[in-house]
């Protein structure tokens, strides 16, 4: 974690409207964004003043590499939370990728979270006020900050959970007991408008090197990100990054393989040598994604080798593999007499014998060996199917 050497910050307020919180008998939360000085500071840094509206800005850093490549983003907050003439400064640095999710929080030197009773919070409580602001779902998203405040609640000492309405009983498991309005006020900065402008700056950046690099990383919201501008309308993925949308397809985010396999465009799988790394994929893969692989591999013109190794599996395979499989075979134009031939051996396995039948009597195959087999199986195995 970064610390701090010092801190400057300007309060972005008029201080008119500081002393009306002052002796005004409602809740006011007054959020300005300041700079802060690290005592690490990374390579370099980039700053920008972002205007949330009339009385608030956040001033956001930047972090980059030595080569000029973005890292981070950052920001020490300063969020005066006030009520009935008496305000509670909240000194705390939240740290965003280079999409907008907020990502932890630290504090500068010194500082400390305290709740309404001015009491300092536990180690819990910091890791519970973690959980809260990672949930980007959280109730707190759909509630304003006057429904989180209930009658009797005006002064600082008085417990919230004694006097709380219904709104803040329905959140309480999204909040920190005693600390509600800070909970609210950070958790609307970690994920309010200053997300859009911070995915606005980082588009500006956008290289092919950035997206290799997001591609690659283990970041699942940078892959999404990067594979929806390597990929147009139609799934076409543009030659330079193919290698990268396959790393993705073999990777661990069974999430991110699905999202890739499910809108590249067949053309990817074209090639005789890119089928086979597909069906080793799926040999190789864990349950979920074998299913996502075969559901592909039923909207892909499939060569010979493949049918012929698809139908060597069928009978190798639990019930709903195998009816994948067949469903792939059954969508092809045309099979080779070698797959006609793999797919009538399977006519003596209860398993899948008339699942197998069905798809061999719609190729109306010619080859005699398969034919007889066929009637064999009708007329034998099941007569009742004649």
């Amino acid at each position: 974690m970064h610390k701090t050497k010092h801190i400057k910050y300007r309060l972005l307020l008029p201080a008119v409207f500081w002393k009306a919180c002052q002796s005004a008998g409602i809740l006011c939360v007054f959020l300005s964004v300041t700079l802060i000085v690290f005592a690490q500071t990374p390579p370099k840094t980039k700053e920008y003043t972002v205007t949330i509206n009339d009385t608030t800005e956040y001033t956001l850093q930047l972090a980059l590499d030595e080569a000029g490549q973005p890292l981070y983003y950052f920001s020490n907050l300063f969020t005066p939370v006030c009520l009935t003439g008496e305000c509670k400064p909240v000194y705390i640095n939240f740290y965003w990728d280079l999409l907008g999710n907020y990502t932890r929080f630290d504090f500068p030197k010194g500082a400390v979270l305290t709740r309404m009773d001015h009491k300092p919070f536990k180690p819990e409580d910091y890791e519970k006020l973690q959980m809260i602001l990672a949930n980007t779902h959280s109730l707190l998203k759909e509630v304003s900050m006057e429904d989180l405040v209930g009658k009797g609640t005006e002064n600082l000492a008085d417990s919230v959970d004694a006097k709380a309405g219904a709104t803040l009983k329905t959140v309480k498991n999204e909040v920190i007991d005693g600390a509600v309005y800070t909970c609210y006020t950070l958790w609307h900065i970690a994920h309010g408008k200053v997300v859009t402008e911070m995915q606005r700056m980082t588009e500006s950046f956008r290289t092919d090197a950035l997206l290799h690099r997001f591609l690659t990383d283990n970041n699942h919201h940078y892959q999404y990100w990067a594979m929806e501008r390597v990929m147009n309308a139609e799934g076409i993925v543009a030659p330079d990054f193919q290698s990268d949308i396959q790393q993705i397809i073999r990777g661990k985010n069974i999430f991110t393989a699905r999202f890739a396999l499910q809108k590249v465009n067949a053309a990817f799988f074209a090639e005789k040598k890119r089928q086979q790394w597909l069906w080793e994929t799926y040999q190789s893969a864990g349950y979920p994604l074998q299913l996502v692989i075969l559901k592909k591999m039923a909207t892909l013109p499939l060569n010979n080798t493949l049918t012929e190794q698809a139908a060597q599996q069928v009978g190798k395979s639990n019930q709903e593999q195998g009816s994948l499989l067949l469903k792939a075979l059954a969508t092809q134009p045309k099979l080779s007499e070698q797959t006609l031939l793999t797919l009538a051996d399977e006519l003596t396995n209860e398993n899948c014998a008339a699942e197998v039948c069905r798809v061999l009597e719609a190729r109306q195959p010619k080859n005699r060996t398969v034919q007889k087999k066929i009637v064999t199986f009708k007329q034998t195995l099941h007569p009742n199917d004649k």
